[in-house]
């Protein structure tokens, strides 16, 4: 099973599996809260779209 995006290139967008991990954790729980005080239903999980923006560049670390 091939899983995408490759865990290898997102490690290299954050530096460290522990910063990846951290930093879609935190992106997941604000994703989800935000659409709870909305009232909105989500089209895919929190966690698979904070990995999307880390894969796409749009959520970053800040070093």
């Amino acid at each position: 099973m091939m899983l995408y995006p490759p865990v290898a290139e997102l490690v290299e967008k954050t530096g460290n599996r522990y910063q990846l991990v951290n930093l879609v954790a935190r992106r997941a729980r604000a994703i989800s809260a935000e659409a709870e005080e909305n009232g909105e239903i989500l089209e895919k999980k929190p966690v698979s779209a904070a990995i999307d923006e880390v894969y796409t560049g749009k959520l970053t670390i800040d070093k």
